[in-house]
């Protein structure tokens, strides 16, 4: 399994979950987790992916998802689990 954490931050709008899930599901990237929020006007979701049926690089992936997201006024990252797992310890 090659996983990674996609969080996506920003202002409410129609179609963000639906963007982001068209994007992956053309990649072949599966959506293991998800969890979405919504406090006041602001969108918050992380979701647990798995790239391993994917054919672009993980970069290419990430630099697409970053670009999705400025289209919506949005922030999307994309880390690789292993280095999420790392940062976010305690």
């Amino acid at each position: 399994m090659n996983k990674a954490i996609i969080t996506v931050v920003g202002k409410d709008t129609v179609g963000i979950l639906a963007k982001t899930c068209v994007y992956l599901a053309k990649q072949q990237i599966n959506i293991l987790d998800i969890s979405q929020t919504v406090v006041q006007e602001y969108f918050n979701m992380m979701m647990i992916v798995d790239l391993a049926k994917c054919s672009k690089h993980f970069e290419d992936v990430s630099a697409d998802l970053a670009k999705l997201g400025l289209g919506m006024g949005l922030k999307i990252s994309c880390q690789k689990s292993e280095i999420f797992e790392k940062m976010h310890r305690v």
